[in-house]
């Protein structure tokens, strides 16, 4: 009789996730939830911006502004806690058309008790872009990022006559102390993971430095990548893989954590 793990899809399957600590859990449980061995070596790390001051200072005039973006459950933290952090009144923000970029960030904007009225169909900057069409023209616009972002949707939107702002809630970075850690992984015969998930280009690029490629894929005689295959999140993230000479075995199709794990659960049939 087989055992209940063994009639899972990924029963066994050595899945490798990378995201930040905070964010990796719900991606864990989802492919531990099928079968897979799950080992969390997190590729990037979430800190806050070099300086608060210009979501600080967006935040104090929110009367002036039309809509609001969010990009990431990040950014809608860095929000809350900003606001908390100078007695800014959550009612402030009710005024405010929101974006979220997909689901995730839509959930955690209506947690703080935002009315989120544009969701894009892909959750990808174009999408929020195309979503916003005809809908911004000589507005003010508040885009909450990442430091270090895509410039798609400022540039875009302002084409589209609307005056946008840009602050950072937060900036990801390197996380030294995964180098040892995953450089030993992927030399470990027995443990090395045979899917790699990555969820943004910054994923892709601090695997490839954590890894000692120093922005390029390394090349050692230990065929580190060998007989693995690279599971991405979505065409931005997989034209990143590429971009440095990465095959993209798996490719979600809705860009989230649920359309990842059904496609690691197809690429495995």
């Amino acid at each position: 009789m087989k055992s209940e793990r063994s009639e899972k899809p990924l029963a066994g399957l050595r899945v490798l996730v990378g995201r930040a600590r905070p964010q990796a859990s719900a991606l864990s449980a989802e492919l531990e939830s099928l079968g897979a061995d799950v080992i969390e070596i997190p590729f990037i790390e979430i800190r806050p911006p070099r300086s608060y001051q210009p979501l600080d200072t967006a935040l104090h005039k929110l009367s002036e502004y039309d809509w609001l973006i969010l990009t990431s459950v990040n950014g809608v933290e860095a929000v809350a806690e900003r606001m908390k952090k100078l007695e800014i009144e959550p009612s402030e923000l009710s005024r405010l058309d929101v974006a979220s970029i997909g689901p995730s960030t839509r959930g955690a904007a209506e947690k703080m008790g935002l009315k989120v009225s544009v969701v894009p169909p892909k959750y990808v900057a174009e999408s929020v872009v195309e979503s916003l069409r005809g809908k911004v023209e000589g507005k003010r616009v508040l885009l909450v990022r990442a430091a270090v972002a895509r410039d798609v949707i400022p540039r875009e939107l302002r084409k589209m006559g609307a005056s946008v702002d840009v602050a950072a809630g937060y900036e990801t970075a390197l996380p030294e102390s995964s180098k040892k850690a995953l450089q030993a992984l992927m030399k470990d015969t027995v443990r090395k993971p045979q899917v790699i998930t990555f969820t943004s280009s910054s994923t892709v690029r601090n695997f490839i430095e954590l890894l000692g490629g120093r922005g390029r894929p390394p090349h050692t005689n230990n065929n580190l990548l060998e007989r693995v295959r690279l599971a991405s999140i979505g065409p931005i993230t997989s034209a990143t893989l590429r971009e440095f000479g990465l095959p993209v075995h798996v490719e979600a199709e809705e860009y989230t954590i649920a359309g990842l794990t059904r496609a690691i659960i197809e690429d495995q049939k």
